[in-house]
């Protein structure tokens, strides 16, 4: 008998997961270099980070029953994201170090590397040699990169819902489709 529930899970090949998983593990690198141990703000940017990676592979574990809830998570970890990007550009401002713009060439350059191979193979690979400014930027960067990738994939779950509905619809096609083959 062939069930009903669509397949779930495999996150772990999504870029934008990938990308997550960068952000938490260069966050934790961050907060331990520039951050005060015990500072409110360090708990804070290292949950969501955390929260970004966390809720991706939740909503996606629980899409097969729940589009609402894979929907749901996925805009928590957008929201989270842009949380943390939030305390990157705090912590410039309110360290005199500067935010720089979209056109800057430091940020073109940092656009291509995140996009890179090598990014991709080792996202740690740099992140001792940073100081403040060039991290934190590094972050916003990556992080706007992210939570891009984000509302794509928060449309295109919205499409998927669209055309196959949620899972009482599916259940109810799959029983009526079930009597109407099963009848004796």
């Amino acid at each position: 008998m062939k069930g009903f529930l669509p397949k779930a899970g495999g996150y772990r090949n999504l870029r934008v997961y990938q990308m997550t998983e960068a952000i938490c593990d260069l966050t934790a690198v961050f907060v331990k270099k520039f951050i005060t141990a015990r500072s409110r703000t360090c708990d804070q940017m290292e949950q969501a980070a955390r929260s970004g990676k966390q809720n991706i592979a939740e909503g996606s574990s629980a899409s097969a029953t729940s589009k609402e809830t894979e929907i749901k998570l996925t805009n928590v970890a957008k929201a989270s994201l842009e949380e943390l990007m939030l305390d990157y550009e705090d912590y410039l401002r309110q360290h005199n170090l500067i935010k720089w713009d979209k056109d800057h060439p430091r940020i073109l350059k940092i656009r291509e590397y995140l996009k890179s191979d090598r990014f991709k193979a080792n996202p740690m690979e740099f992140a001792s040699s940073y100081n403040a400014e060039e991290f934190c930027n590094l972050m916003i960067s990556l992080i706007n990169q992210t939570t891009y990738l984000l509302a794509r994939l928060l449309e295109s779950q919205q499409a998927q819902f669209l055309k196959n509905g949620g899972i009482k619809e599916q259940m109810f096609a799959a029983r009526i489709n079930y009597r109407n083959n099963n009848k004796q």
